[in-house]
């Protein structure tokens, strides 16, 4: 039998006065592979602290009976005791007073796997990771000998390395066997049986409705026809009796049509599925474009700081087409999109493109208009299909009516990918906007792309996102453009 090695039990965390985890019992089993998803904000880092000890929980308490460590999520490494040759294989330069993101987080990677651990609590490794990084954690993790528990927004990584799934919502816990995929067609099962359930449920309690109001017809009925003078009832006695048993009748109905009634409060309420609104981004008449290849490059150089980069490529991006662009860390792949939407030297525009343009920034406005105002102002779309934009993106309830200098980072980059697809645009240009979504963003994300008319160009390292949407896949690779089929490593 395997032992445990972390046990959760009647576990309370609450932060501002707001209950983040109410946890009855959970328990991790030596080699276990648990991969945990939800929201952003649902709690799932808070529980890699509660099962790191970083932080104690108001109630219950969390016994820990293996040695962990913790891969924090952008958190920039301070010393670290790392293994030369990792740092070598991972081309992490050991001579840079300031590292990159995915340099960062290469070097952290590497103090992770230079020493055993028994468990390891890793959140959102991938984060600025190319895809080689990303396949270097995978072969490491592939055939480690332990207790893994990961946070992860790439659903191939999860994929390939858990066989469990903790869904975190709403302060609770719920275990999913299997991968992400089959996370997935779990919650699509449910989604279905909570349907079904839902319509059983309408046409039952409409049933027992009819017949409790068939019921009282009756008893009405019974009541007016025991309706007598005095006279009648000494004329005729035999229709005393006649009436008694009239009256029997009538309570008898109401008898029947109270135990209805009752049985009808006795159902299971099944809560209906909310369907959402169908969303296409349509583009107005003014913003069509008709030139088959709205961008493309003539003998295009780029160079950065002395560091050639792309050397005299030629391309041709097809209208309406989802354009993928990928390599290597500091291949040169933000630096293109930011030279497309400069109309640098080179690069070759349709005279009528407006572009929209997500850069990888933390986006923070310094305005008091509240987030339905933000995208109200800079939208022809009306209000209804704003909301449901909004909400696909998880602004829900009172969260349109935040201020937008308010927001968190995250919820930042969501508002902002939303008014790029809902502006006044025919091309975007979006880089890494995956970065720092969760899995339900990045889905919503994935309909926007899907649902929109115009041609997005966009670089990610994040495949399984690269599969649901591009048309096109380019690698920046050894200072050319080429065209690739892209799969799963």
């Amino acid at each position: 039998m395997e032992k445990i090695c972390f046990e959760l039990e009647h576990i309370e965390v609450i932060y501002l006065d707001k209950e983040v985890l109410n946890i009855e019992r959970l328990a991790v089993h030596q080699f276990d592979r648990i991969g945990i998803v939800g929201k952003n904000g649902a709690g799932k880092s808070t529980m890699l602290r509660l099962l790191s000890g970083e932080i104690k929980p108001a109630k219950g308490r969390v016994k820990s009976h293996v040695e962990s460590i913790y891969f924090k999520q952008i958190e920039a490494p301070t010393v670290i005791e790392a293994d030369p040759a990792i740092i070598g294989r991972l081309s992490v330069p050991t001579d840079s007073p300031q590292l990159s993101g995915g340099e960062q987080t290469r070097l952290k990677l590497a103090g992770l796997f230079t020493h055993y651990h028994e468990a390891l609590l890793i959140d959102e490794p991938t984060t600025h990771l190319d895809r080689e990084g990303i396949d270097f954690l995978l072969e490491q993790l592939r055939y480690y000998y332990g207790v893994l528990i990961i946070i992860s927004h790439d659903r191939d990584v999860l994929d390939q390395l858990v066989t469990t799934i903790w869904e975190v919502a709403d302060g609770k816990v719920k275990v999913y066997g299997g991968n992400y995929s089959d996370y997935a067609e779990q919650k699509r099962l449910e989604r279905s049986q909570q349907m079904q359930e839902h319509e059983q449920y309408v046409k039952e309690k409409s049933r027992l409705e009819k017949a409790a109001q068939e019921k009282m017809k009756k008893a009405e009925k019974i009541a007016q026809g025991a309706g007598m003078s005095r006279r009648e009832v000494n004329a005729k006695p035999n229709r005393m009796s006649e009436t008694k048993s009239k009256g029997t009748s009538q309570k008898a109905m109401h008898r029947v049509a109270k135990a209805i009634e009752q049985r009808m409060e006795q159902l299971q309420e099944v809560e209906a599925v909310q369907a959402e609104r169908p969303i296409v981004f349509r583009q107005v008449e003014v913003l069509k474009l008709h030139n088959k290849f709205p961008v493309m490059a003539d003998r295009l150089t780029l160079q950065v700081e002395g560091k050639r980069l792309l050397d005299e490529v030629n391309f041709q991006f097809p209208l309406g087409m989802k354009i993928a662009i990928t390599g290597a860390n500091g291949s040169g792949k933000s630096t293109l999109l930011h030279h497309i939407a400069s109309n640098g030297k080179g690069i070759i525009l349709s005279p009528k493109v407006q572009i929209g343009y997500f850069q990888q920034l933390s986006y923070q406005v310094a305005t008091d208009e509240t987030v339905f105002q933000f995208v109200n102002k800079r939208s022809e779309y009306d209000e209804g299909f704003l909301r449901s934009v909004l909400h696909r993106m998880q602004f829900d309830g009172t969260d349109i009516q935040k201020k937008v200098k308010s927001l968190s980072g995250g919820e930042m980059i969501r508002l902002q990918l939303c008014q790029l697809f809902l502006g006044e645009y025919n091309l975007l240009l979006l880089d890494e906007p995956t970065n720092f979504l969760d899995i339900h963003a990045i889905e919503a994300l994935e309909h926007f792309i899907h649902a929109y008319e115009g041609t997005i160009i966009f670089v990610s390292h994040d495949q399984s996102f690269i599969l649901e949407v591009a048309d096109i896949c380019y690698k920046i690779d050894r200072k050319k453009m080429v065209q690739v089929k892209p799969t799963y490593s």
